[in-house]
């Protein structure tokens, strides 16, 4: 997908970056895109694909063994102190001094800034106002997410980094910075977020790049990629006792496979369960077979991965 270079936050071309030794370590291997100004986008891999890596070469952090960077149409050998006015970032892990308080905290990174946010509405903003004179080492993990949130927002920035920010929060607070990173789009603010997670992608990417050993192996939209690479919609039948050879259904329901999984239970593969669910129920009827339970399943970004990789993320997250 071509963007206008006027339009684009991000701009990669064949980026790469290895590190000695025998052999050599390949972390990124030509990862080439364009991300939207205002856009929130994705990066999505298991744990050692190269996301965070990736990301560390577009924030500044590491210099490309080869190809190019430009953010907000600068470089960061050129502009590197314009862009750090420009970017907000919260790295995977931040370390924060536990013997500060939360508005101490902001007031600190405040300073960093030639135009800051007041510390007290970025404190606001991340609903944190009850915490504001809690010390760092007292606060909740998901509190203490947050203030790093806020640490990366009160510059004003027009970019933000945000590698795997939800990682070990408990629902609650993955909602609570949800609703931080859509708020920051709102407002006309770019987004550069990497994530284990497959329901953080659908509701918060408008656009994602499926990195696996370095490379992108996939990229568009949650939609798109679901559509592309998810397969097809399963539907999964139990009858109350065994029935007929399973052709029996193939005439009433448009699908493109079935098979039959047990003496009593069907599971059938169709491109529009709006068409084929009724189908069934109905040839079921015709047939004079009893359904005890029916399920059925869409395909999520998680079947997409498992389609293109062969891997399971939560596998990936949960280790050996």
């Amino acid at each position: 997908m071509y963007i206008n270079p006027m339009n684009a936050a991000i701009e990669c071309n064949n980026l790469t970056k290895t590190y000695p030794g025998k052999p050599p370590v390949e972390a990124v291997k030509g990862i080439s895109l364009q991300i939207r100004r205002g856009e929130c986008f994705g990066i999505l891999g298991p744990n050692g694909a190269g996301k965070t890596t990736t990301l560390e070469l577009m924030e500044g952090l590491l210099i490309p063994t080869s190809g190019s960077v430009k953010v907000l149409g600068k470089t960061w050998q050129k502009d590197g102190g314009w862009l750090r006015e420009k970017t907000g970032i919260s790295l995977q892990e931040t370390k924060l001094s536990e013997e500060l308080t939360v508005l101490e905290t902001i007031r600190l990174f405040a300073s960093f800034y030639e135009d800051s946010a007041h510390p007290q509405d970025i404190i606001s903003q991340v609903s944190l106002e009850s915490k504001s004179s809690s010390l760092i080492g007292k606060l909740s993990g998901g509190q203490k997410q947050r203030v790093a949130l806020a640490c990366a927002l009160v510059g004003k920035p027009e970019l933000l980094f945000l590698d795997e920010p939800t990682t070990g929060l408990d629902p609650q607070s993955r909602r609570q910075v949800w609703e931080m990173i859509q708020k920051f789009q709102a407002g006309g603010g770019t987004i550069l977020i990497t994530t284990h997670y497959m329901d953080e992608a659908e509701k918060l990417c408008g656009e994602l790049a499926i990195v696996d050993q370095g490379k992108i192996i996939a990229q568009g939209s949650p939609g798109h990629l679901i559509k592309e690479f998810g397969g097809q919609t399963r539907i999964e039948v139990d009858f109350l006792e065994p029935g007929p050879d399973p052709d029996w259904i193939l005439p009433h329901a448009e699908i493109s496979q079935l098979c039959e999984v047990g003496p009593n239970r069907f599971l059938l593969q169709t491109s529009s369960l709006i068409d084929s669910l009724p189908k069934v129920l109905a040839a079921a009827t015709s047939a004079g077979q009893s359904i005890q339970t029916i399920r059925t399943h869409q395909p999520t970004l998680e079947d997409v991965f498992v389609g293109l990789t062969g891997r399971h993320l939560r596998d990936e997250v949960a280790g050996p």
